[in-house]
């Protein structure tokens, strides 16, 4: 087997992340269609992608700018939107730890729900895999360009096409979701993580400033702590049993 060189990786990492690609495109394109129907200017909403990268909270940032919602408010909604990326970061220090700040501040930028879901499948099944951040680059790379080219294009199909927002794209991205998470439920812990976030998400989905997310994780968290201290009692017992 040949070994693993930084370009190699890099390609590995783009080339794993086609899938996501295919699912953010239309979530992508939308966005792009809804910034410009709720008042901002296609440079701003260019630059909204360029600068924020983040498409859960592109699209509420544009939403309560449409709604004449200040500032303040939004970055504050936003900020909450994108609380999870903590999470994230907490899951993949271990495989990262010992890169300087020169790797990590620009990782830390580029990381969204579909690189994370990438790089920490594969690192999880090679921990310790040489060049993991040329890994990690290609994925985010990869999805940092398709979100600035769909962008433009639903900026330019926003200006020409009436409804587009209407046209039910932003289902693909739940879709790409659920593609995220099902491989993942692999235990009886992480099924509890998922009912639980999903069911709290679902009735506190009224909450303003998106409040009914950070719960559903927090909801998720707590039922599969729990449960992975049921299964290691349980399993301490049978052991003690026998």
């Amino acid at each position: 087997m040949n070994e693993l060189t930084r370009g190699r990786a890099f390609f590995e990492g783009a080339r794993d992340t086609i899938p996501m690609i295919v699912g953010a495109i239309p979530f992508g394109i939308l966005f792009g269609a809804l910034a410009v129907t709720s008042g901002l200017s296609p440079a701003a909403a260019l630059g909204m992608s360029l600068l924020v990268f983040a498409g859960s909270a592109q699209f509420v940032a544009a939403g309560l700018l449409g709604q004449g919602v200040g500032v303040a408010l939004i970055v504050l909604t936003t900020f909450i939107v994108n609380l999870r990326h903590t999470f994230y970061a907490a899951t993949l220090g271990p495989h990262l730890r010992g890169l300087s700040q020169r790797w990590l501040a620009p990782l830390a930028f580029w990381l969204t729900d579909e690189t994370f879901a990438v790089a920490i499948h594969r690192y999880q099944q090679q921990p310790g895999m040489a060049h993991r951040q040329w890994y990690y680059l290609g994925s985010a790379l990869a999805m940092y360009g398709n979100w600035q080219l769909c962008t433009l294009i639903g900026i330019i199909a926003g200006s020409q096409l009436a409804g587009l927002a209407d046209w039910g794209l932003e289902f693909a991205m739940i879709a790409t979701f659920i593609g995220i998470i099902v491989p993942r439920i692999i235990s009886r812990p992480m099924l509890a993580c998922a009912l639980a976030a999903g069911a709290v998400a679902v009735l506190a989905r009224d909450l303003p400033y998106q409040l009914g997310l950070m719960a559903g994780s927090l909801a998720g968290i707590a039922a599969g702590v729990l449960s992975e201290q049921f299964r290691v009692g349980e399993t301490a017992a049978k052991e003690g049993a026998t």
